[in-house]
């Protein structure tokens, strides 16, 4: 896919990842790719993503808060409506 194609894929799908869902096996890895994709459009390094977890103490009704495990970086995000995602890494 054309870089172009990956940031409309974000804008499109990212926002969806804030519903509250049931996450099973499948849903997990369509979330750590979706989050991934949206980390490395805002210039994140995430080759390999490992895992992503919602942070449900943290999310609240317009802001999901996930953590983003890569094979070399984590990093929290927070997903809010029509914005870009507020990404810092941990350490």
């Amino acid at each position: 896919m054309t870089s172009a194609t990956n940031r409309v894929l974000c804008l499109v799908a990212v926002p969806f990842l804030s519903v509250p869902l049931a996450l099973d096996a499948s849903a997990q890895e369509t979330a750590k790719g979706l989050l991934a994709i949206q980390a490395r459009a805002q210039g994140y390094r995430c080759d390999k993503p490992i895992s992503a977890k919602k942070d449900a103490k943290r999310s609240q009704p317009d802001a999901a808060y996930w953590v983003l495990r890569c094979g070399h970086n984590a990093y929290t995000m927070r997903l809010d409506p029509d914005m870009a995602a507020h990404i810092q890494r941990l350490k």
